[in-house]
């Protein structure tokens, strides 16, 4: 069994900064992505960033330059830097990870948080 525990969220102000963690535990071989989703409300789930177990991130053009995405402990941690909140930043945000639960499991699947609330307001 698979657990991922994301967490984090809370209300910031414009401009302000949070700092997302999702830890990943379990029946757990080998990971090769983490990353994070949001969706703000009335809106679809929207892809935010990612780093693989080579360390190489990718980020959406929206948070690009303000997030920045790192992993440790084997990637069975990572985190989310936000800088430079904005309103439009406001969602409950999700960690995921794609992940082998046993050496002898062909494929790699997805598993998820239960999410994290960032509020941007003042």
């Amino acid at each position: 069994q698979v657990q991922l525990v994301d967490s984090g969220g809370g209300l910031v102000q414009p401009g302000g900064s949070l700092r997302l963690s999702c830890s990943a535990s379990g029946r757990i071989f080998s990971i090769s992505v983490m990353g994070w989703y949001r969706q703000a409300p009335g809106k679809e789930r929207e892809w935010v960033a990612s780093i693989t177990s080579s360390s190489r991130t990718n980020y959406a053009d929206s948070v690009k330059g303000r997030f920045t995405i790192s992993s440790e402990n084997a990637m069975r941690t990572a985190y989310l830097q936000m800088n430079s909140l904005k309103a439009e930043d406001t969602a409950v945000y999700y960690c995921y990870a794609n992940l082998k639960t046993d050496y002898y499991t062909p494929d790699y699947m997805d598993y998820w948080g239960k999410g994290t609330l960032v509020t941007v307001s003042s």
